[in-house]
């Protein structure tokens, strides 16, 4: 008699796991005990308790898309490195060949900028002449802008407490930083679609909105002396802002590459570009799964954003246009999954839907801070 084992989904995932990738999961947990070791005793009760989960939260990522342990070894090199070189001492950032032009903050950031313009070059470039090699590199190339942004990001965090350590932070507390995330998260979540969908066509697309992000972060440096590391205001001094801030731009990123997807769907519907771009199918089932992960996120940071308000200001909620349009946006995206889910919503309305949907999102995200004032007002323009 044959004997056949059943699994459940969850012992299945666990037996397929191999020896590296119980060692990358051993290995987080090392450098995340050396982390509380070395510098528990600066943390409160809530950062020791992110700083344990990180190790669990980024094996899981690394098992379930391979790419992530690259990605964080490259990152611990790069920004270990650039610790090393600094020696402590802020100025050495400008004597040091290094550190002046590839890896301190700015220098970094500047060449994620570059790299991400050129990225969507050749992903249009490929898309227009239907290369595989300019896709290819525009993938390469957006790969590399997020290794530096996140290179970037990481040092400035560092940095920010060599300027004093009463200043120092995680780098996302004003537009300059969230910006830098929002088309890191962006990238990232359209790298993962990249390569689980198996086609490179809609970075053309993809890359538009966060080449967008980019111009407008350079004009803000520009313009704002942005980059520079600023204190932070009080209402920013909370841990809550270490877990609001990311929840949030998963789900503005993942919100603005369901748009842009959705108006590939819409040119392909159209007749335009529809021998190049992916099936109809498999733009919808991107479209809605962007927009129910970044559902899931903003959710989550709705909700957190209401324990950080009760905290500081005594109130859940204040109908504050920050806070306002915040709902506006979670209504809108409710709204569309229930109808996907619910009615069965395909086609060029769910399309033109989500790419409404980014009009809103961006109100939310920065039209508040330049024409609104409020509780929140320590963001505005």
């Amino acid at each position: 008699m044959e004997i056949t084992q059943h699994y459940t989904p969850y012992q299945g995932f666990f037996k397929r796991l191999e020896i590296l990738d119980w060692l990358y999961a051993f290995a987080l947990s090392l450098a995340s005990l050396f982390a509380l070791n070395r510098f528990g005793a600066y943390m409160d009760g809530y950062e020791k308790a992110i700083l344990l989960l990180a190790a669990p939260v980024f094996a899981w990522l690394g098992w379930h898309w391979k790419p992530v342990r690259p990605l964080m070894l490259l990152l611990a090199v790069l920004s270990l490195s650039t610790i090393y070189l600094y020696g402590g001492n802020l100025e050495t950032g400008n004597q040091k060949f290094l550190l002046k032009y590839l890896l301190s903050s700015q220098s970094a950031i500047l060449w994620m900028s570059t790299l991400f313009f050129l990225s969507t070059l050749f992903y249009w470039g490929g898309l227009i002449t239907r290369s595989d090699f300019g896709a290819s590199v525009g993938s390469v190339l957006c790969w590399a802008a997020v290794v530096m942004g996140f290179t970037g990001m990481l040092v400035r965090w560092y940095e920010s407490y060599l300027v004093g350590a009463d200043i120092g932070h995680i780098p996302v507390s004003n537009l300059y930083e969230v910006f830098i995330l929002f088309s890191l998260i962006t990238a990232l979540f359209y790298l993962y679609y990249e390569q689980q969908y198996a086609t490179r066509q809609l970075g053309a697309f993809v890359l538009l909105v966060i080449s967008a992000a980019v111009g407008f972060l350079l004009w803000y440096t520009v313009s704002r002396d942005a980059a520079e590391i600023q204190p932070l205001v009080p209402a920013l001094q909370s841990w809550w802002m270490k877990i609001h801030v990311p929840a949030n731009f998963i789900g503005y990123g993942t919100f603005a590459l369901a748009a842009m997807v959705a108006l590939a769907y819409l040119l392909k519907s159209k007749a335009y570009l529809a021998d190049r771009l992916p099936a109809l199918e498999v733009l919808d089932d991107v479209m809605y799964k962007a927009i129910a992960v970044g559902f899931a996120f903003f959710t989550i940071a709705t909700i957190l954003g209401a324990l950080w308000a009760a905290d500081a200001w005594g109130g859940y909620w204040s109908w504050d246009p920050k806070e306002t349009w915040a709902l506006i946006v979670w209504l809108n995206y409710a709204a569309w999954l229930h109808m996907r889910l619910m009615k069965g919503l395909r086609g060029q309305v769910a399309a033109w839907w989500a790419l409404v949907g980014l009009l809103v999102t961006t109100f939310a995200f920065l039209g508040v801070n330049m024409f609104l004032s409020g509780l929140h007002s320590y963001g505005a323009l």
